[in-house]
């Protein structure tokens, strides 16, 4: 696969980048090892992680994940060199105080995060290091609506940026991202650091698959316009695209058990949990198998074929997992099918938004 630039930056990554956030929790390091060495066997070179990993985060196994990739760097000559790094500053607290000490995510608590990642890498430098939610209140992970009279915003854009000037500047930090952004925010950001002359967002990582598509709605046409490229997260919608709780569930007495939505009950509660997108997640289901498709790889090829996507993350538990996901690549879908991905979209919306 060739390699492809994110936004207006030197970095130049696969279209599929391995996400990490299995890693500590459903996934111990032994195994975690083994996959990253695969992946770079098959010649993937963007990893993504995040401070807050892994999923479900919990106190006990905060950092867990770049631990990991820690210990994979320092016992893998040459891999670090090998490969585009992205990690993630968490966003205000959320209900996680272990990650810091009060609500907000201020310029020192960005600083902070930093050192704190690349000691848990055992690495001098991030690549892309990006917020993996907003500061401001913003309507994400399923909320609907923007609510102004819940806005507690405690550190402006302009300060964040400033303080990923100085992580960049130390050397620290190559370039910047967005996570679970909007168009006002992308805009923002944008328009901040061509104004004061600070770090340019390269990307913005949402979510985006066959049973979430707001993304089209608009954010596609500012990224576009502005030349921010789009990390597609959860192309597989936690599991619900690949047909393994089409038959079951995502709670019943056959539901796999050792997958996300059905192994924890805080997934269940999320997005992903709604009957609404299980049944859509059904009908793409069924509409690939009519098509001669395994699910899994209609949904990752409907997204690793979408203009609006410069790379897309997957998350895997296995090797077998991770060899079917990047198999999927140069699978093109014909005009006939994507018009039937539409009208089902048309039928059902975007019940996982």
């Amino acid at each position: 696969m060739n390699l492809v630039q994110l936004g207006a930056s030197d970095l130049r990554v696969t279209p599929i980048c391995l996400g990490t956030m299995t890693f500590g929790e459903q996934v111990g390091q032994a195994d975690a090892h083994a996959i990253l060495d695969r992946a770079l066997a098959r010649g993937i070179n963007f990893l993504d992680t995040a401070e807050m990993y892994s999923v479900p985060a919990r106190a006990e196994t905060f950092g867990a994940t770049e631990t990991i990739l820690g210990h994979w760097f320092r016992k893998t000559p040459g891999a670090r060199g090998k490969v585009v790094l992205a990690t993630k500053v968490a966003g205000p607290s959320r209900g996680m105080p272990w990650i810091r000490e009060g609500a907000g995510m201020t310029a020192a608590d960005i600083v902070a995060s930093c050192e704190g990642s690349l000691r848990r890498l055992q690495t001098d430098v991030i690549d892309l290091y990006q917020i993996h939610w907003p500061e401001r209140n913003v309507p994400m992970f399923g909320s609907l609506y923007y609510e102004p009279a819940k806005e507690r915003t405690q550190t402006s854009i302009h300060e964040q940026l400033e303080a990923f000037q100085k992580l960049v500047r130390q050397g620290k930090v190559r370039h910047i991202g967005l996570s679970n952004e909007t168009p006002y925010g992308v805009h923002e950001f944008v328009r901040l650091a061509e104004q004061h002359g600070l770090p340019r967002v390269a990307t913005v990582q949402n979510v985006y698959c066959l049973v979430s598509r707001a993304l089209e709605n608009g954010l596609d046409e500012t990224m576009h316009r502005l030349n921010v490229s789009l990390l597609a997260y959860s192309p597989l919608a936690f599991g619900l695209l690949t047909g393994k709780y089409d038959e079951a569930g995502i709670d019943g007495p056959g539901t796999p058990r050792e997958a996300r939505i059905g192994r924890f009950e805080s997934v269940r509660k999320q997005r992903w949990g709604r009957p609404e997108a299980l049944e859509a997640a059904r009908r793409y289901n069924a509409l690939a198998r009519r098509h001669g498709l395994t699910p899994t790889r209609m949904a990752l090829a409907w997204c690793y074929t979408k203009w609006q996507v410069a790379s897309t993350i997957i998350g895997v538990r296995t090797l077998a997992q991770l060899d079917e996901d990047l198999d999927a690549w140069g699978t093109t879908l014909p005009p006939e099918l994507l018009a039937e991905i539409d009208a089902i979209r048309w039928n059902l919306r975007d019940p996982a938004n």
